[in-house]
């Protein structure tokens, strides 16, 4: 494992791995059940512990200086840290959904969404614009499934 030499084909292994084999290499290498999270978020732990062993981590003072930004971005509250920010779509992302045979087009915007030159704050406030029902903005545009709402 600590052999440089052999990290690349490594790492290139774990895109044809099948799903199993990846559980249990988490098992190997972090000692613990690994997540329910999808393949990806597997493959990407999984090569950056492999390089990790290999090579070694982040020297002491990267982490405290990281530390030390983040707490500069939050204030220190831990919650908040948790919150995950790449939720929302990319600024400039057009959204695009068909309703009673029209389209209808929005725009994500760094604080919001715009629809037919109005802002709104929510993509729930523009489905709700749209159609005059409630919806749930993220299901109505298609970008998550009702399944896991």
């Amino acid at each position: 494992m600590t052999n440089p030499d052999h990290i690349p084909a490594r790492l290139a292994a774990l895109k044809t791995a099948p799903t199993p084999e990846l559980k249990a290499q988490w098992r190997e290498l972090f000692e613990t059940e690994p997540p329910a999270f999808n393949r990806r978020y597997l493959e990407s732990r999984l090569a950056y512990r492999i390089q990790e062993l290999a090579y070694g981590g982040l020297k002491p003072e990267t982490v405290r200086r990281l530390e030390m930004l983040g707490e500069q971005l939050d204030g220190g509250n831990i919650i908040l840290r948790r919150i995950r920010a790449d939720l929302k779509p990319i600024a400039g992302t057009k959204l695009i959904r068909e309703w009673l045979g029209v389209e209808q087009t929005v725009m994500v915007l760094a604080d919001g969404y715009e629809w037919q030159g109005r802002p709104y704050r929510s993509l729930s406030a523009v489905a709700r614009a749209i159609t005059g029902t409630r919806w749930n903005g993220w299901i109505f545009f298609g970008l998550k499934s009702r399944r896991s709402a």
